[in-house]
């Protein structure tokens, strides 16, 4: 598309698009789609089918091993460089089957998360996929929405925009359909222009599409800008643990090196061996496990309603440890219907309806806004009492806001023009000089106390209130909050909104798994306590209103919101401080809201949650995107968050310390024999099998005991655990060594690592259910997958020692029986002595926090 759209009448653009003001006809839009696909941005950091094949060589001690194998096969050693290879692309080949099928199954999610876009197509309004938008379409805008496609503005109300993500400039500006010069063609002078990637911030817009996709103005520089997003604490904590077993590896393989090659077993050998321990030490299926981990979850997560935008989300969703929610839709079931509307004496005024009705969006068919849930409750009993409205048109909006908690309109009947305010009752009785009933006007000061009364006693029994005040105004151009004043009162909408059955569960279980509730409500504190003690949310301290929060200093508001639990009449702003002071004093604070004003309230949260029927931006600011607004719901995701980090540090546990101890055991008894006591193919093949059954631990059991609390990454607590176990299973693996050697294999190399190599590899999987868990192995089921694939383990073991053209291959003995009895024999004791420790290691406190 050209650049000449901003200055040509509306008239040439409909010709030069070739559309009209009743928009494309469906024929239309399927061709176009076709002609310039996808209204989607391509994704960056997507990953290909040959990407994840060769991420599985991207280690650096798996490319010094295979250019070591490279170089054994110049030497000659065919069979050595064979195996080594071997092994290498069967561990990659694993670990390439379970990350692509973990990315696909991840991508397949994406179809929950989507944009929608309100358009005309064979002139009717209808919603479709913002994928589906085509240059030509007229599309509609509202408050909160983001602008789908590079959009000329045809008409707007009162329109500001947010152009941050195209020009960096947090401001909002004005924009109008007014035609801009035709010789400035910088981005910032398009004032009737939308962006794609812009946000309203506020009014209305109806515009015609004219670039889609990557040849918008967003699309261009995505294409060429990487945006990597930082790093989760998930991460950072991988990265520093990486870090410090990097150096381990490069010490022990330098020592290992260096003192075969001194003691004269040659330097090949000595290099490949040294290699070898260090890809045994390695974790080297840790980037596979956690994907398929954190994928296997959000698919988890997704069947139960729960959406993650983002992998490493699901980290955070299980640590949150307070939960900063909104009343309505919440614990309420955010389905409102207009009980009553009378007047100050409670008698029912046809007036007041319809006035409500004025006051709202849903007036005309023509009015570019969808209803909201409280115009639309007013609509349908409207409806149900036979009450309609003609011959008004409404000629300009006074937008709510959350300081003055109330929406002004005006409308035109007959050449004149009144004013309509509809919102919160003392804010509505604020602007109010007088006071209607029975038709006539009274002074509204001789009644107001009456007036609040009545609002008190409606809110006590949770019932929502919403007043109606009206006055007769001049015609002119532009109207304002200053116009309303001297208004005429006329008296109450009152809304219910039933508690949900499910909360008082929901509410037990977020108990249960150590989450405390705050409730951000705009809502009366009347309302609030009422639908509190309904659903059984005990109310710690009290009540706190907005406006308090307004006078206090940074100390006493870090206290007011760590000890109360309930904040009403509470502004955006208030909710934006709330959760960012709730984070300052140490807390993971989840936050669930899905308004336009929530979206700063979000982005600062350690989790921002919303619902799949939020406006656009609370869903670009989200973390996790709920399928169906309920505690219930949210509960299950913190279960399912806390689960899958569960899993993924049974891996990173187990394998470290059985890495490390075997390792450390191989590096250390290569000192004192004047052979290598395991080959660098056998040390491969070794951590090949132990490997098979720990790709089964994302799907393992977690114990109820580790869901009671958040669980955050600890270095310091897995350096103890890796060098306590691992020690621990060095010691008992040199008395095992020289047992071997000098009773069971003397002076038999080939018998010694035969014999050494099963042992290892069948200590390793059998202590896989031991660690697994704090509590005795007894006590902690595990999963049926980790069962099969452990005895798997054990038969490829027992296959590669008695099947003679591998045992041969790696220079394998087969195995006495009485060598089958002392291993099942050391197995055993070494199983006793690591649930002895096991007890020992969580007894102390520090490692059990």
């Amino acid at each position: 598309m050209g650049d000449d759209f901003s200055s040509i009448s509306q008239k040439e653009l409909f010709l030069k698009l070739e559309s009209s003001d009743k928009g494309l006809t469906e024929e239309q839009a399927r061709l176009r789609a076709r002609e310039y696909g996808l209204n989607e941005i391509p994704e960056k950091d997507k990953r290909t089918f040959f990407s994840v094949f060769f991420s599985q060589f991207k280690s650096p001690l798996i490319l010094i091993l295979l250019a070591a194998s490279i170089l054994a096969l110049f030497l000659r050693e065919y069979t050595e460089s064979g195996i080594i290879l071997g092994i290498l692309f069967v561990n990659s080949l694993l670990g390439f089957y379970q990350e692509y099928k973990s990315e696909k199954a991840l991508g397949a999610l994406k179809k929950y998360v989507s944009f929608k876009a309100k358009v005309l197509r064979d002139n009717n309004k209808v919603e479709i996929n913002i994928k589906e938008l085509v240059p030509g379409d007229i599309v509609f805008l509202n408050i909160g929405d983001i602008v789908p496609a590079d959009t000329r503005i045809l008409d707007s109300q009162e329109l500001y925009v947010n152009e941050s993500a195209i020009t960096g400039e947090s401001l909002t500006v004005q924009k109008s359909k007014e035609l801009v010069d035709v010789n400035d063609s910088s981005i910032s002078k398009k004032n009737n222009f939308l962006f794609m990637g812009s946000v309203i911030a506020g009014g209305l817009a109806r515009g015609i599409v004219v670039s889609t996709g990557k040849n918008t103005i967003f699309g261009k520089t995505a294409v060429v800008l990487s945006a990597k997003e930082p790093a989760s604490d998930f991460q950072k904590g991988i990265n520093n643990f990486g870090g410090l077993l990097l150096r381990v590896i490069l010490y022990i393989t330098i020592f290992v090196f260096g003192v075969n090659a001194f003691l004269g077993k040659g330097i090949l050998d000595s290099f490949l061996f040294a290699i070898a321990l260090a890809v045994g030490i390695t974790p080297e299926l840790l980037p596979v496990i956690i994907t398929i981990a954190l994928s296997r979850g959000a698919i988890q997560l997704a069947e139960k309603k729960v959406i993650v935008k983002k992998l490493a989300s699901i980290e955070d969703f299980g640590n949150i440890d307070i939960l900063c929610t909104d009343k309505t839709g919440t614990l309420t079931e955010n389905k409102l219907s207009l009980e009553n509307y009378f007047d100050i004496d409670k008698k029912t005024s046809k007036e007041i309806i319809e006035y409500g009705i004025m006051c709202s969006s849903l007036l005309s068919k023509e009015k570019l806004s969808f209803g909201d849930i409280i115009d639309v409750a007013i609509k349908d009993r409207a409806d149900k009492d036979k009450i309609f409205i003609s011959g008004y048109k409404q000629v300009e909006e006074i937008e709510f806001d959350y300081k003055r908690r109330r929406r002004g309109i005006v409308v035109e009947h007959n050449g004149k023009r009144i004013l309509i305010s509809k919102g919160d009752p003392l804010s509505v009785l604020g602007v109010c000089s007088h006071l209607k009933k029975q038709d006539k006007l009274f002074p509204i000061k001789s009644h107001e106390l009456k007036a609040r009364k009545l609002f008190e006693e409606l809110s006590k029994i949770g019932l929502r209130v919403i007043a109606i005040s009206y006055k007769p105004i001049k015609a002119k151009k532009d109207y304002a909050v200053s116009d309303e004043e001297n208004m005429v009162f006329l008296g109450f909408l009152t809304f219910a909104d039933p508690p949900k059955d499910t909360v008082k569960n929901s509410l037990e279980k977020l108990m249960h798994l150590g989450v405390s509730v705050k409730v951000l409500t705009g809502d009366n504190e009347m309302v609030t306590k009422t639908i509190c003690d309904k659903v059984g949310l005990e109310i710690k301290g009290r009540i706190i209103l907005g406006s308090e929060l307004e006078e206090i200093d940074e100390l006493e508001f870090l206290e007011t919101i760590e000890n109360n639990n309930i904040f009403a009449r509470v502004t955006p702003e208030q909710k934006f401080k709330i959760v960012s002071g709730l984070s300052k004093k140490g807390h993971v604070v989840g936050f669930l809201g899905d308004g336009v004003n929530d979206a700063p309230a979000l982005k600062v949260a350690d989790i921002g949650i919303t619902v799949d029927s939020a406006v656009d931006v609370a869903k670009e600011n989200s973390d996790v995107i709920l399928l169906k607004k309920s505690l219930r719901v949210l509960s299950d995701g913190v279960e399912g968050g806390r689960k899958t980090f569960g899993n993924t540090m049974k891996y990173i546990l187990n394998t470290t310390s059985a890495n490390f101890g075997n390792m450390f055991t191989l590096a250390i008894s290569s000192i004192y024999f004047k052979f290598i006591p395991l080959l660098p193919s056998q040390i491969l093949l070794a951590n090949f099998v132990s490997d098979v059954p720990l790709t089964t631990l994302p799907a393992d059991n977690v114990h109820e005991t580790y869901l009671k609390k958040p669980n955050k990454w600890n270095t310091k607590f897995i350096s103890r655990f890796m060098i306590f176990f691992g020690l621990l299973s060095s010691i008992f693996d040199l008395i095992t060594m020289a047992i071997i050697w000098f009773f069971l294999a003397p002076n038999n190399p080939k018998m010694f690592r035969t014999v050494w190599f099963t042992e290892s590899v069948l200590s390793e999987i059998l202590i896989t259910f031991a660690v697994r868990t704090k509590k005795p192995l007894w006590k902690s089921k595990p999963s049926k997958l980790l069962v099969y694939f452990s005895i798997l383990g054990v038969l490829i073991t027992l296959f590669v020692v008695y099947f003679p053209p591998i045992s041969k291959i790696f220079q394998f003995s087969s195995l006495s029986l009485p060598i089958i009895g002392f291993i099942v024999l050391v197995l055993f004791f070494y199983l006793v002595l690591v649930e002895i420790a096991k007890r020992k290691f969580y007894a102390s406190k520090k490692n059990n926090e």
